[in-house]
């Protein structure tokens, strides 16, 4: 390993221009984390138009610290009102909210700073001795493999996402769908075009991510949220006493290492590291009973696996090009946007960012780590902003934003159109996300599909020939058939209940209903103190 290119990158992320960003991105981030009707997908999307005119590294920077600033803002939100602002902080709402009911909010969101930083510090050490090596594997890799990978991406998020797997299936489909129009890579023609001139170059992926997250989730969050939260009751101590660290210790290394391989899993991330992290400490505990009831274990180890797997999440990204989740695309499209192609030759075409956004994380967890304890408090009193004064800013800045990037109005009416169209599919149950995530990896999944067949002169026996892509076939297959035998044991088990989640319940069951909560995320309130579990708001 070349510990030259490592300390390279540390003096990327500590220049004070990049620091400024990294700053300035956990702050975003943890603000939009809080923010009712906001996110790190939506806002991403919005900062895409800004990526034009700062360098590469600052804007990725940048953008990753949104991305796991968002989580721990997401947390206070789970603790304090029941609502969690991310669907990887759902787990933490059972035991957290719990605490925060029995006067010790403090602590829970202490202990929540202290494993996200831990976990993410974890993974970056993991991504910085693993990225390399993958990179260097991925390089032998082939078009059958690429192919592969992209449809396993695919269907893990259609698999894994924040809707019903069928709807997602369809929202895949008509992503791939949008992705054709435009100029045949390989033979020229224009294809779904009507004629246009201005779809020769394709649908623009920035105008469909400010439309579908932008214009789409502010009308849909109008509608849902008219007022902001009102909190009930103190935060009180923030640090942790020795007893709570003593507690969570264990739950916070084995959330590092559990968050940090289930992140590297395409469809993985957060979410799913957080469900089998909380499914693992209950199973551990010497006291299971406690879980569900205000175990400070049970919200260590979820926020640490969570922001670990954010974290890892980064090395499909980085190292084979393939982004695993919707917010991953979006800075996949921001690294397109400045001319740099994800994928196995980044680290050595582009050392900087790869090394750079790496050595970020570490300055950027310190900064969380730093900014959440002292301020928690202050970024509390945000949960109270209304929606109606958030929207009115957001459409503003969306439709400078797009006209800015290329100065067409055809981008603004395509915004718009996809504004539209996803405020239409959150109001049918639709999560938008699969579809943006069609949109980026839907060329690499034609281009490579054709080159695959023209190698094998039409035969599909090259997907099977191949011993790597022979596994990719297996995991295929088993992703095509978990969500069978998860249901089966779902109906045998009865875990889930008519109104909630049982705190009894294995990873999968939680997987089960993080799909149920999504269904009505209009059903979510503030009033966390009822006995009666909520479905919560995991909309954004």
């Amino acid at each position: 390993m070349d510990f030259s290119a490592v300390f390279d990158g540390f003096m990327v992320a500590l220049d004070p221009l990049n620091l400024l960003y990294v700053f300035i991105g956990v702050v975003v981030g943890m603000i939009v984390g809080i923010l009712p009707g906001l996110g790190p997908a939506p806002t991403i999307a919005l900062m895409l138009p800004l990526t034009y005119v700062i360098p590469t590294e600052s804007a990725i920077v940048m953008l990753a610290g949104i991305y796991y600033g968002a989580y721990y803002g997401g947390t206070i939100t789970s603790v304090l009102l029941r609502l969690p602002g991310e669907a990887a902080s759902v787990v933490t709402v059972y035991d957290g909210h719990q605490m925060a009911l029995r006067g010790r909010a403090g602590p829970a969101l202490g202990i929540s700073a202290i494993g996200s930083f831990a976990g993410g510090v974890v993974a970056t050490f993991g991504l910085i001795f693993l990225s390399p090596i993958v990179a260097a594997f991925a390089v032998k890799l082939g078009p059958p493999e690429y192919t592969l990978f992209a449809l396993v991406g695919l269907l893990m998020v259609a698999t894994l996402g924040e809707s019903n797997r069928l709807k997602n299936l369809i929202v895949v489909c008509f992503g791939l769908l949008v992705a054709t129009v435009g100029i045949d890579a390989v033979t020229g023609v224009a294809r779904f075009t009507g004629g246009n001139p201005e779809l020769l170059r394709g649908i623009d992926f920035v105008a469909v991510a400010m439309g579908l997250y932008g214009i789409g989730d502010v009308l849909y969050d109008l509608e849902q949220k008219a007022t902001g939260a009102k909190i009930k009751g103190k935060i009180g101590r923030v640090l942790p006493t020795k007893k709570d660290l003593k507690d969570s210790s264990g739950a916070i290394a084995r959330g590092s290492v559990i968050g940090f391989f289930l992140g590297l899993l395409p469809g993985g991330g957060g979410v799913v590291s957080s469900l089998a992290s909380y499914a693992t400490e209950k199973k551990l505990s010497k006291h299971p009973e406690e879980f569900g009831k205000g175990a400070i274990a049970g919200v260590a180890g979820p926020e640490t696996a969570n922001n670990a797997g954010s974290t890892s999440s980064f090395l499909p990204l980085l190292s084979l090009g393939i982004p695993s989740n919707v917010v991953l695309a979006l800075i996949y499209g921001a690294l397109l946007i400045q001319g740099v192609t994800p994928g196995p030759s980044l680290v050595n075409e582009h050392p900087g960012v790869f090394w750079g956004v790496l050595a970020s994380m570490l300055v950027g967890n310190l900064m969380l780590l730093v900014l959440s304890m002292p301020l928690v408090g202050v970024f509390v009193n945000l949960v109270k902003v209304r929606i109606g004064i958030l929207s009115s800013v957001i459409l503003i800045v969306t439709m400078v934003g797009v006209y800015s990037v290329s100065n067409s109005t055809f981008d603004m009416w395509t915004m718009l159109v996809f504004g539209i169209i996803g405020y239409l599919m959150r109001k049918a149950g639709f999560d938008p996300g699969p579809m943006a995530l069609a949109i980026v990896l839907g060329p690499t999944l034609e281009t490579s599909f054709r080159q695959s067949m023209l190698m094998s002169q039409g035969s599909a026996t090259i997907f099977v020939d191949r011993p790597v892509s022979l596994i990719l076939v297996i995991v295929l297959a088993l992703i095509v058939l978990l969500p069978l035998l998860l249901r089966l044991r779902k109906n045998n088990s009865g875990v889930l209940t008519g109104q909630g989640l049982d705190p009894n319940s294995t990873a999968a069951d939680l997987a089960e209903a993080q799909e149920v909560t999504t269904q009505n995320p209009a059903a979510a309130t503030a009033e966390g103190a009822k006995d009666t579990p909520q479905k919560s708001d995991t909309s954004r």
